[in-house]
């Protein structure tokens, strides 16, 4: 199995939708929020395994001070083949000169993934969510 990396914006709904769901998260059935999404992303890298999306990360940035990411996910029959590992080392490349780079965990369990790549928690700054999911496509 090779598996290409891709700088790409363009995705087709249904590789988004299976993927997305496919590690339980439900923006999966908000296909045309998530297109839209996509194509609005400062970066977004994505892993294939051939014709399949397996795996994607994207970020916002301002191009001078702070980048967001976002979307750090694997399909589940792919994790543990550093497919997340080699997504957060081609992104990260492009934040080397900005002041702050940030991340909200959605998982606990994923803060140590995080702590590898030099993030950090505050422990006077919890992150706050705002949830809209009640809008559907």
């Amino acid at each position: 199995m090779t598996i290409e990396y891709r700088q790409t914006r363009d995705f087709t709904e249904e590789d988004l939708r299976r993927l997305f769901l496919s590690v339980g998260w439900e923006s999966g059935r908000y296909l045309k929020r998530l297109m839209t999404a996509m194509r609005n992303s400062t970066h977004v890298i994505s892993a294939w395994d051939g014709d399949r999306l397996i795996g994607l990360v994207r970020a916002l940035d301002d191009g001078a001070t702070i980048a967001f990411l976002h979307y750090v996910l694997v399909d589940p029959k792919y994790q543990g083949r550093h497919i997340g590992d080699e997504l957060m080392k081609r992104i990260m490349k492009n934040f080397t000169d900005l002041l702050h780079v940030k991340v909200i965990p959605s998982d606990p369990r994923t803060i140590t993934f995080y702590e590898r790549y030099g993030f950090r928690q505050y422990d006077n700054c919890p992150a706050m969510v705002r949830k809209n999911m009640q809008n559907k496509d």
